[in-house]
């Protein structure tokens, strides 16, 4: 088994400051005058773990409902109980301090369960995207060397399926198997409580376990790991130990580990709930997916650190979520801009009663102004945008919700300094100057995990301080508020998914039909943006293969959101001099066309006097 995250120095930025009082009382850069008067500048973090959070608030609230699922709750001092009893189990498979378990399910209390287990026993969550297919899962079985893989009934075929497809040495250990119903009410559910009919008929439907022959050892039932009654050894994990190992992708090759330890996750854990008035009062809409970053602070850390209660969603479903909210008195909602277009397209959104919300939030695009315009009209909410990636274990910036502006990341949170830069030089741009936006701040990750020169890459030395060079465009306006204008990274976010292009292109090499291929972003009006493959076709393909076979290949072997939703054939792709396929150009085009086809539109609109005005 492997060494404790402390030996893994060579992926490790030592050199970020945990500290960061000093900063915030000599900070005089422009966003100190929007500060909240009601904040403190500083943040005294906790020098504890993850493990810790929970322990205390299942002592201070035993009997209170930590999530309530479909209906059924589950108390803080059962989830401390299940977790100490699967932590037990983990350590009779082999696990030790520092290893990495995956979980790879869709929200549901096993997934907060199976969270704390890990880290209960001194290991590593490596959260995956349930939306992944066999194709995309053996990466994150190799690259993390996962030996331990806890899922859902109706995904463990597919880690049977990507498990088998590897060579003995590197293959899994054990997979452990629940099912939604174990988390259901035995007496049925509500149906205020029950999602839409699709969406219950799977979650109630039986998957058949992968047997030995698939997994090596088989796969071990929930319901059997729990009631094994096996006790952990007293933990031994220490703030800097990593815990946490979210993959995220980039310009080239495969997706990457991003090394968050207990002491880069507690800033946020911590001041998020400063920021947005959490108490363990609260009650918040866990909906945001938890094996996303985002999803997981707001969903599985915070409300354990602060005692709240969530009620979680699997999946997104309009009318469910304004029942929750309505019979609930849901208090806090982090979610992105289109679930709030999809709640006002329901024909009952009226009839939903949102007046217990205070607090409002999300990211991963920009919130419409005529959205927030509504919101603030017909319920007096404000959407407070906020801004980070997984190298930062979420938000690095927020909008105070006494003072948010539209489409703007907000300003740097406690302790954070953010600039905008100069990609080329490092030299710092002035107020309304667009360059790169880098952030220096106690959330920062501290590398990627095995891969020491992307981590070198990654960061830029300012005033002898370390700044994670974000890779997108942006700038600050004079009252120290940052918005985004375009991004360095090749990356198309379709409604908040992440999609990066060279991961969906090594995919597609994959398809018998496909000889190259160039994945870029079209404009979609719903998504914002949406993925266009442009693709070469094999030689044998090119009197046959139409871009159908393209998209329903692509829909069997890759995430759903991965998928191209656009296939343009052509004849070969543009190239550089050194051969390198030229996607900025096939991009720029993409733009050219999306431009002229929006001015068309408008001129048709506008009738023929603008038509000969215009001449």
């Amino acid at each position: 088994m492997a060494a404790s995250t402390t030996d893994q120095r060579p992926d490790v930025r030592s050199d970020v400051r945990s500290d960061t009082r000093a900063d915030t009382r000599t900070d005089t850069r422009p966003h100190a005058a929007a500060w909240p008067a009601r904040l403190p500048r500083d943040l005294v973090i906790p020098q504890t773990t993850l493990w810790f959070n929970l322990e205390v608030s299942a002592r201070r609230y035993p009997d209170k409902a930590a999530y309530i699922f479909l209906g059924c709750s589950l108390s803080y001092a059962e989830l401390h109980r299940q977790a100490e009893a699967l932590a037990g189990w983990l350590q009779a498979q082999g696990v030790q301090r520092g290893d990495r378990v995956a979980l790879f399910m869709q929200n549901c209390p096993q997934f907060v369960v199976a969270f704390y287990a890990v880290q209960r026993a001194d290991a590593v969550v490596v959260p995956v995207n349930p939306m992944n297919r066999a194709d995309e899962f053996g990466h994150y079985i190799t690259d993390p060397e996962t030996r331990v893989v806890i899922t859902t009934a109706d995904l463990a075929a597919i880690v049977a399926q990507a498990d088998s497809a590897l060579p003995p040495a590197q293959r899994l250990k054990r997979l452990l198997v629940t099912r939604f119903a174990d988390a259901m009410p035995e007496g049925g559910i509500d149906p205020a409580e029950a999602p839409a009919a699709p969406v219950l008929a799977w979650l109630q439907a039986e998957h058949p376990l992968p047997g030995a022959p698939d997994v090596a050892g088989g796969a071990v039932r929930w319901a059997d790991a729990l009631a094994a009654g096996l006790q952990p050894t007293p933990p031994q994990a220490q703030p800097d130990d990593m815990a946490l190992l979210p993959y995220t992708s980039g310009t080239t090759g495969l997706p990457k580990g991003c090394i968050h330890t207990h002491r880069t996750l507690l800033p946020n854990i911590v001041g998020g709930a400063l920021w947005g008035h959490v108490s363990a009062e609260s009650i918040s809409l866990g909906v945001v997916p938890m094996f996303h970053i985002t999803g997981m602070l707001y969903g599985a850390l915070s409300p354990v650190f602060h005692g709240c209660t969530v009620l979680l969603m699997p999946r997104w479903d309009r009318e469910l979520a304004g029942r929750l909210i309505s019979r609930h008195q849901v208090t806090h909602w982090t979610c992105i801009p289109t679930m709030i277009i999809d709640l006002f397209g329901s024909p009952n959104y009226r009839s939903f009663d949102l007046s217990s919300l205070r607090y409002l939030s999300g990211g991963g695009a920009a919130m419409p102004q005529a959205v927030a315009e509504r919101l603030q009209a017909e319920f007096g909410l404000t959407f407070a945008e906020g801004y980070g990636l997984t190298e930062t274990a979420a938000p690095s910036h927020a909008n105070p919700p006494e003072r948010a502006k539209l489409q703007c990341l907000g300003i740097p949170l406690f302790g954070t300094d953010s600039r905008v830069i100069d990609p080329d030089t490092g030299r710092e741009m002035p107020s309304g100057e667009t360059g790169e936006i880098v952030t220096h701040g106690p959330m920062v990750f501290k590398g990627y995990w095995r891969h020491p020169e992307a981590t070198r890459a990654a960061f830029i030395d300012i005033d002898g301080k370390p700044f994670f060079r974000t890779g997108d465009l942006g700038r600050r306006d004079d009252e120290g508020y940052f918005f985004i204008t375009d991004r360095l990274k090749r990356m198309i976010n379709a409604s908040g998914y992440k999609v990066w292009p060279s991961e969906v292109e090594l995919l597609l090499f994959k398809c018998p039909l496909v000889q190259e291929a160039c994945v870029i972003a079209s404009r979609d009006a719903y998504r914002g943006e949406t993925v266009k493959a442009v693709i070469v076709l094999r030689t044998e393909a090119r009197h046959s293969a139409q871009p159908q076979d393209i998209i329903d290949w692509a829909r069997e072997h890759m995430a759903a959101y991965k998928v191209p939703k656009i296939v343009e054939f052509a004849d070969s792709l543009p190239k550089s001099g050194s051969g390198k396929v030229m996607w900025r150009l096939l991009q720029d085009q993409e733009k050219q066309a999306a431009g002229a086809a929006q001015a068309a539109v408008a001129a048709q609109a506008a009738g023929p006097a603008a038509g000969s005005a215009v001449r």
